[in-house]
């Protein structure tokens, strides 16, 4: 409902679907690894300040203490959401106009997945020359799926590619996931600063430019103060997965779900048109 209220019945649609393909990747790899997997549970937020969802989560009553099906729980999900977000996408994108994009509204980010997809779709890359698309909700609610993975693929914590990582790097990966999530907040910073110096070069004032910016640093900090909250309450980020080594397979899936991140990964998630 939150989701319906947030952005019609194509966007609750097309997201929620995503999600949940996303979730029964998790259960479904997880059952049949012996995993006790509850079912997802699905966050509501309050339609007008957001999209309508966080997300969902799913519980492991136990941890899970075998690298190689740590890595398969964490790696269907992505995997699964991404069988009904791309097709979903490329339908949706082909509902979509080009224009203008109109005053006062925000411009979703380019990754270079999503870049390349509009690039096959209508023969130039966008946004460019004052055009891009203009997203019918299908194509919007698909790249909010893209967005949630690429994200989730973050190599920290209690991600799913911090599951991933965990099962390739075993105990190195607690140093690395802290140092990472410590370095979001100067990601933050630079992505933030980067957008003000564009926007003063653009003729925009000192008040305007800052606003541009926060666009780009407060996602990545919020998300930075998210997994450092995770970190807290959990204490640790995994248990100890054991001295047996990741199998020669996943070590090369592994690599591919690094590549997959490259692909989808959003440095600045929404900025305001100038």
């Amino acid at each position: 409902m939150t989701t319906y209220f947030a952005g019609g019945p194509y966007f609750a649609g097309t997201l929620m679907g995503i999600l949940l393909a996303h979730e029964l990747g998790h259960y479904i790899v997880g059952r049949r690894r012996g995993v006790d997997i509850s079912l997802p549970y699905f966050i509501p937020l309050p339609p007008g300040i957001s999209l309508g969802t966080m997300g969902a989560v799913i519980n492991m009553r136990r941890p899970i203490s075998d690298r190689n099906a740590l890595f398969d729980v964490g790696a269907a999900g992505p995997l699964a959401g991404l069988c009904v977000a791309i097709p979903l996408l490329v339908i949706g994108l082909k509902m979509s106009p080009l224009g203008p994009p109109q005053p006062d509204t925000v411009i979703e980010g380019n990754s270079l997945f999503y870049g390349l997809t509009k690039l096959a779709i209508f023969g130039r890359w966008l946004p460019g020359d004052g055009v891009d698309v203009n997203t019918h909700p299908m194509a919007f609610a698909a790249w909010v799926g893209l967005l949630i993975t690429a994200v989730n693929l973050l190599p920290v914590g209690q991600l799913d590619g911090g599951h991933i990582a965990k099962a390739v790097m075993g105990e190195k990966h607690e140093t690395f996931s802290l140092r990472l999530n410590q370095m979001l907040p100067l990601f933050a910073v630079s992505v933030g600063g980067f957008l003000a110096l564009s926007a003063w070069r653009h003729g925009a004032d000192l008040a305007t430019s800052l606003r541009y910016a926060q666009s780009g640093a407060l996602p990545w900090l919020f998300w930075a103060g998210l997994l450092w909250m995770m970190r807290r309450r959990a204490g640790v980020y995994h248990p100890d997965v054991g001295d047996e080594p990741l199998s020669p397979g996943r070590r090369k899936a592994a690599f591919g779900m690094l590549i997959l991140w490259v692909l989808l990964f959003v440095p600045v998630p929404f900025r305001p048109v100038l």
